[in-house]
């Protein structure tokens, strides 16, 4: 395990400040960011992958090409990120690239966030995203333990077999229901038994969907509300938008590949519901996973006609949502413009920075 104090030490030693990201998921959204706060950035890409950071160059200071992602764990990269006063702002693809226990145990190098809290996300863990809610009293989906007990549509959450990236949900509707594709998704390679065992099973809430972003650190002064984004996916967007007879003859495979974003705003009655549940929660994670939240997360929501909030699925680090960069009327309400998740954590760096406080919103 490495200590918080010996990356406090090494970001003490940082003459200037360089924003790094892994190549993937939403490395161009902070990096953008850091750019508009004059801020360095630098990028580690996986050979073949480059394009997008070398076509949209004004983002990227300096591009580091890799063989493979996991190179970054290597002693002569880590080095080169920490003389270049590199800190690294932790996405999806980072933990899903590297690993819990690597970036926690090997990877020497301040990072933008808390390290120890990104495995919670994984509903395998003890003290994962569902323990988390409900220390914070946020509701969410009921949790079929044994598929023998469903009852009612559920979505089974699972990890596709060779996408480690991509999770291979799909509905069920009873346990025969669930056995059956099972059956066929692990026959056809799409999933497998291992991952399957440790699968969680939820309650398919029937509502309208809203992923909430957040953001906060030990030096906020509070909890900013970003604003609202909602996934579109692939296939299952554009197969929903036929007409029910259709969708009976068509026999395909539904998948929810997250492939964009679309905006979203709520009315105004219910931003007292969806601004105490980012307080509870962060309230929540600092008695449990010190030093609390550091950065921006996301409670990817249904609201139910009742107007009462569920929460699905949390996002403890940069949720991948650019469109918020150009459409949240709510950092305009607060800060009287429109940024994303990538400025926001741009400006809590440079403000750090400028205070000698860096050492407090890093692990």
């Amino acid at each position: 395990m490495i200590r918080r104090s010996d990356i406090q030490e090494i970001v003490k030693g940082y003459s200037d400040l360089t924003v790094g990201a892994l190549g993937s998921h939403s490395a161009l959204e902070i990096m953008d960011g850091a750019k508009d706060e004059n801020l360095r950035t630098l990028v580690l890409c996986q050979r073949g992958r480059e394009i997008p950071y070398k076509r949209f160059s004004r983002i990227s200071d300096q591009i580091i090409i890799l063989n493979k992602f996991k190179e970054m764990l290597s002693a002569k990269i880590q080095s080169k990120l920490r003389l270049s006063n590199t800190i690294i702002v932790p996405h999806r693809a980072l933990t899903a690239y590297l690993g819990y226990k690597a970036i926690e145990n090997s990877f020497r190098v301040p990072i933008f966030g808390n390290r120890a809290l990104l495995k919670a996300e994984e509903r395998s863990y003890r003290k994962n995203q569902y323990y988390l809610l409900e220390k914070a009293r946020i509701k969410h989906p009921k949790i079929f333990k044994n598929p023998k007990d469903i009852d009612r549509p559920a979505i089974v959450k699972v990890q596709e077999k060779t996408r480690k990236l991509e999770r291979a949900f799909f509905i069920v509707s009873s346990y025969s229901d669930y056995k059956e594709k099972t059956e066929i998704k692990i026959k056809h390679g799409l999933i497998s038994k291992e991952d399957l065992k440790i699968a969680s099973i939820e309650e398919l809430v029937v509502g309208t969907y809203f992923n909430f972003n957040y953001f906060y650190t030990p030096i906020s002064q509070e909890v900013d509300f970003l604003g609202i984004e909602r996934r579109l996916q692939t296939n299952l967007h554009d197969f929903n938008a036929l007409p029910a007879r259709q969708q009976l003859e068509i026999d395909i495979t539904l998948q929810n590949i997250e492939v964009g974003h679309t905006p979203a705003s709520i009315r105004e009655s219910l931003l007292e519901k969806v601004i105490s549940a980012g307080d509870k929660f962060v309230n929540a994670v600092k008695k449990e996973y010190l030093p609390g939240i550091i950065g921006p997360f996301s409670l990817q929501s249904v609201i139910t006609r009742d107007l009462e909030i569920v929460v699905y699925d949390v996002s403890l680090r940069v949720p991948g949502n650019p469109i918020l960069a150009t459409t949240s009327p709510y950092t305009k309400y607060k800060y009287g413009t429109t940024f994303g998740v990538g400025r926001r954590i741009a400006m809590e760096l440079k403000r750090a920075q400028q205070e000698g406080r860096l050492s407090e919103i890093v692990t």
